[in-house]
């Protein structure tokens, strides 16, 4: 059953890492080709889409050999690496997203531009904020607090939560609570605050002029929800089984049940981009401009589709 598993594990990874490189590559293109119109808060899009690139670059690769040979390849410091770089950038992406809610709760205060509410240099400090927080955390089981170890099912590595039921486990009890549930709180407030505050300005609303302001915030509220969504929904199975583990130990839970919510959790690096090319009209059209003039994009339609517009909305 395991050996079928990776044989799936190859073709989802495959697959995964073809849409998340190619898919966040386009996110960044775009922002790149938009970056003297961006407004501030839309930076935050571009780092949400740097931690996924980054993510499936650095993790994709020994992911995929390694289930190919039904195997973990590499000794322990490649272990060590393939769990920090995972830890690192997970952390990284759910820390932009919870300063992308707060950020959007504080614009949506009134309907003037963002560039009056928060400037382009506040959110770049927020953006290494995040970065810094991340490799913060990502360092502590190199210091002792918590440890990196193979996951039960021996294709990849992660934290070993098995590992720290007896020592190590107020390190998971912060790990859940500050990147985890604190994170996912957070931005569930947020987001519902800033709906509860369209609503009630929709309500009010006497100037229909406004209403198309009203109508662009609900779409770029509706993008920044579903990403938040799809991020912490892929996270939460791989989270409660990861609980489970450093509570009863490795062993009570068998290895294929431990490698389905790891198969589904990595599919979140490409969330983003596949959002952002199905609710940005702006970005679907570019990328087909983008795919006309190259062969290359004409041979992979199908795979940039799912991959494309970010950033801007």
């Amino acid at each position: 059953k395991i050996h079928s598993l990776c044989n799936l594990d190859v073709f989802l990874l495959v697959n995964r890492a073809i849409l998340s490189i190619v898919g966040n590559l386009l996110v960044l293109i775009m922002a790149f080709k938009h970056s003297s119109h961006m407004k501030p808060p839309e930076l935050l899009s571009v780092n949400l889409a740097v931690t996924d690139l980054g993510a499936a670059v650095a993790m994709y690769p020994l992911a995929v050999a390694s289930a190919w040979n039904h195997h973990w390849l590499g000794g322990d410091a490649t272990c060590i690496y393939y769990g920090l770089v995972g830890f690192f950038f997970g952390t990284a992406s759910i820390m932009t997203m919870t300063v992308m809610a707060v950020v959007r709760f504080v614009v949506s205060l009134s309907l003037q531009s963002p560039k009056e509410k928060i400037s382009r240099r506040n959110v770049k400090l927020l953006c290494l904020w995040t970065w810094l927080y991340a490799l913060l955390w990502a360092c502590f089981p190199l210091l002792g607090w918590g440890r990196y170890g193979p996951e039960p099912f021996g294709l990849s590595c992660t934290l070993a939560w098995g590992e720290m039921k007896e020592q190590g486990f107020s390190f998971v009890i912060s790990v859940f609570s500050f990147n985890l549930l604190g994170p996912s709180f957070i931005i569930l407030c947020c987001y519902f605050g800033i709906a509860l505050k369209l609503y009630i300005t929709y309500k009010s609303l006497e100037n229909s002029k406004n209403i198309p302001n009203i109508i662009k915030m609900h779409r770029r509220l509706l993008i920044v929800i579903l990403i938040s969504l799809g991020f912490i929904l892929s996270w939460a199975p791989y989270g409660l089984v990861s609980l489970v583990s450093a509570v009863r130990g490795s062993e009570f839970l068998p290895p294929e049940v431990t490698m389905l919510p790891c198969l589904f959790a990595k599919s979140s690096t490409l969330y983003n981009p596949l959002i952002y090319y199905i609710f940005s009209k702006t970005f679907k059209q570019e990328v087909k401009q983008l795919c006309g003039r190259s062969n290359a994009c004409h041979a992979s339609k199908d795979g940039e589709a799912d991959a494309s517009s970010g950033a801007q909305d």
